[in-house]
């Protein structure tokens, strides 16, 4: 009978593998959100909420457009890489990739969706319900592909990414009426805080106890409600950042509370209006020169397919400005703000 034998080569990839699925204090990083975290579900669905065509992806390995609203890479990519993981994470729609490349890494994030389920309505894109329930169906995959104390080991240890919010009010609240008719911007808040309560629950309850829980940037600033920003054209809306300051004083209190009654639950808040704020005032700090209009296009209005690969006016260094289009920050803005709560999540999690 005939014994086999493996290479000495072949046994460290085996257990460098092990290593990172298994040994590692973050073995995975699970991503769940919006445009700022989408990695490509997307382009797997019927909407126009879409950006996997020239020039997006212009400055990602290998020069292709994966989806993802960027000239490059996310913050959640740089995350995982910072973490000694995969340096893109993939997203689960996406037929190219399976159980063997999700069990490090994973986005169920879709472009246009919020809080809300009327928010995904209004492109067609995954509620975050939606968002779950792929989650529910990964674990089952994972627990199929490792076993399920192996399984049940990434789920409690992993990172989850959250990053969500900004349309709830810019695509929903204020551009359509039906919410506008139902709650005041108030009682607007307080019924996305009672949604977003209810989904870091249901993840706890899944297994989840490590996150990054993201509020929103100084949405007043970004190139489109600058130019459509009436009161004072070109200037950041200062009503849509006093909100974002408001909301965010919201969340905040929410994770302090589940952080308080969740056994076992750690939730790093991982504000991003000062950094963000600070780029966009200070960009020349950043190694940036643009903050008041986009690279793509006029750099003004133009996001999705009004990005497209015939707009001559599109920049030539994306590296210069703090935002790529007129809604989504650029490869480098989005590894100057990673780079930044790294800093807090390595010390709280690593």
């Amino acid at each position: 009978m005939a014994t086999h034998y493996l290479s000495p080569s072949i046994l460290c990839i085996i257990l460098a593998t092990l290593v990172s699925i298994v040994g590692a204090k973050v073995p995975a990083i699970i991503v769940f959100g919006d445009s700022s975290v989408d990695s490509g579900n997307n382009n797997f669905i019927p909407t126009m909420a879409r950006a996997n065509f020239e020039p997006y992806g212009r400055d990602f390995p290998g020069g292709r457009a994966t989806g993802r609203f960027c000239n490059g890479r996310l913050s959640s990519d740089f995350t995982s890489e910072a973490f000694g993981l995969k340096p893109t994470v993939p997203a689960y729609l996406d037929p190219s990739y399976n159980i063997t490349d999700f069990a490090t890494g994973v986005c169920f994030a879709s472009a246009g969706t919020g809080y809300d389920n009327a928010t995904a309505n209004v492109l067609g894109v995954i509620p975050l319900w939606r968002e779950v329930e792929y989650y529910r169906e990964y674990q089952s995959k994972l627990s199929a592909y490792l076993g399920h104390r192996r399984a049940a080991r990434i789920i409690r240890e992993s990172l989850y990414l959250v990053s969500i919010g900004t349309n709830d009010f810019l695509e929903n609240y204020f551009t359509l009426p039906d919410r506008r008719s139902q709650f005041s911007i108030s009682q607007y808040q307080d019924f996305l805080i009672e949604i977003a309560e209810v989904f870091l629950k249901d993840l706890y309850r899944l297994g989840a106890r490590k996150m990054s829980f993201t509020g929103i940037s100084p949405m007043g600033c970004l190139p489109l409600e600058r130019v459509t920003n009436l009161d004072d054209p070109f200037s950041c809306a200062q009503s849509y950042n006093n909100l974002a300051v408001d909301f965010n004083g919201r969340l905040r209190k929410l994770v302090m509370k589940l952080n308080r009654e969740l056994t076992g639950m750690r939730i790093f808040f991982a504000n991003p209006y000062d950094i963000i704020w600070d780029i966009v005032t200070k960009p020349d700090l950043y190694g940036l020169e643009v903050s008041s209009s986009a690279c793509c296009g006029t750099g003004l209005f133009e996001m999705g397919f009004l990005c497209g690969r015939n707009n001559m006016l599109t920049c030539s260094d994306a590296n210069k400005f703090v935002f790529w289009d007129a809604f989504h920050p650029t490869e480098r803005t989005n590894k100057i703000v990673s780079d930044h709560f790294f800093k807090h999540l390595k010390n709280l999690f690593h």
